[in-house]
């Protein structure tokens, strides 16, 4: 019957052709190749997950009473959207789990991205003809940082209530349009009615149709390029080496995708998360103790509390302290990702070739050492963004904590980068002499 099928349709539509030069499409066997995929699978799972979350959830910000399941907070005023996620965790089967599995598969998402790019930039896999795909992962990069933010915010409990009044500040200390996008984003001076709603529809329907063109796009040009290979036998400017799609590659993929579909709904079942019951509702009047973003906006929260406290005057417009540490070091940052493929090649490497083959780390001293250094600085700083929490940890004090962090910030970079270097240099000098014996 499917032999029938195939030639109805071949018939017709004459795919016999392409559909065989696509199962035989060649795909690399290490294993850092399957990053991206896990990236993609759990993106699959937050659609999932989503969708079924989203039939239960009221984005409202208007006053109601609760009457639930959850009897310590019964008869209390809290919002709709607070109202229907304890609805959600507690009354609606397999509520819990899938906010729990929702959750985690944002946070895998965004680490398998770090951890692609990361590999990427390693193996200076954006290099020519590649460039288009570096962009295109530090644009999903940032809207999942974004999409994860709008997503935990729109509970309204304390957390996400002290998140949001974060934000909030941070766009207003945008010189000149800053409130305009506070206006924009929050519809005015937090808490309003409009914030939740807002962030909810951007949450849902624009950021993510967005993602998900990007990852097309992404894959397209994937398919369309030659892909990267790590140096070896067999392996030149013009060859690949690997499995082919059909049958062997897809038999990975799929387990692959069964393996994060279990190991998330696996956390999802047994490891607690973002537990709104326990912050209990938004209060602005109201404080969280240790209160702490997800793992990839820790590094914004550090920087936020290490800066010093520095108001800028330009005649009658003040940039106040939290726009440098908030809005300029992130913007500096990404532009300098943004354009680091092109820099390099304009300012280091002289060389407009196509390239196939990856380098090794080692092989490029001064690209892993700022690679090194560029994550303890982001490391320092996430550390930073929980000073209180190690504070009591410790039993210390969080002013002396912060000073120590405020040093490691400069130093600790700066010796990651001597140490990356001359470990890279001497592997380089230990592969030259090999060769010549």
């Amino acid at each position: 019957m499917m032999a029938s099928i195939g030639a109805w349709l071949d018939n017709r539509l004459h795919l016999a052709k392409s559909t065989r030069r696509a199962l035989n499409h060649v795909f690399p066997d290490h294993w850092s190749f399957m990053l991206g995929e896990i990236a993609f699978y759990s993106f699959i799972l937050l659609i999932i997950t989503g969708a079924y979350l989203a039939m239960f959830f009221h984005p409202s910000s208007a006053e109601v009473v609760y009457h639930g399941a959850y009897k310590p907070l019964d008869g209390m005023s809290v919002s709709t959207a607070y109202d229907s996620v304890l609805h959600l965790t507690f009354e609606v089967r397999a509520g819990l789990l899938i906010r729990q599995m929702h959750h985690w598969a944002a946070l895998v998402f965004v680490a398998a991205i770090v951890m692609h790019m990361a590999r990427i930039f390693l193996t200076a896999a954006y290099r020519r003809p590649r460039e288009i795909n570096w962009l295109i992962g530090l644009t999903l990069l940032l809207l999942a940082m974004i999409n994860g933010f709008f997503g935990y915010s729109v509970a309204g409990d304390l957390l996400s209530g002290t998140g949001i009044r974060i934000a909030y500040s941070i766009l207003l200390s945008v010189p000149i349009i800053g409130p305009w996008l506070a206006f924009l984003f929050f519809g005015g001076t937090v808490p309003t009615a409009v914030t939740i709603p807002r962030m909810y529809s951007l949450h849902i329907f624009l950021i993510p149709a967005i993602l998900a063109a990007l990852l097309v796009l992404h894959l397209a040009i994937i398919w369309r390029q030659k892909h990267t290979n790590y140096p070896g036998p067999g392996r030149t400017e013009t060859s690949i080496v690997g499995s082919r799609m059909w049958p062997s590659y897809a038999a990975k993929s799929v387990g692959l995708c069964f393996i994060v579909f279990g190991f998330i709904a696996a956390l999802g079942a047994m490891v607690q998360i973002n537990p709104v019951w326990v912050y209990g509702p938004d209060n602005p009047a109201a404080v969280l103790p240790s209160a702490q973003p997800d793992w990839y906006l820790g590094w914004v929260e550090g920087a936020l509390r290490l800066f010093p406290g520095v108001n800028v005057h330009f005649g009658k417009w003040l940039v106040p302290q939290v726009f440098f540490p908030g809005v300029l070091f992130p913007l500096l940052l990404f532009i300098f990702l943004y354009s680091y493929p092109f820099l390099e090649r304009l300012l280091l490497i002289d060389d407009d070739k196509p390239h196939n083959i990856l380098r090794l780390p080692y092989q490029q001293p001064g690209n892993t050492a700022f690679g090194c250094a560029l994550f303890v600085l982001l490391l320092v700083l996430f550390f930073a963004g929980s000073d209180d929490v190690i504070a009591v940890a410790v039993g210390g004090s969080v002013v002396a904590i912060r000073s120590i962090l405020r040093v490691l910030v400069f130093v600790a970079p700066a010796v990651t980068a001597v140490i990356a270097y001359a470990v890279c240099s001497l592997c380089r000098r230990q592969e030259i002499a090999s060769h010549s014996d």
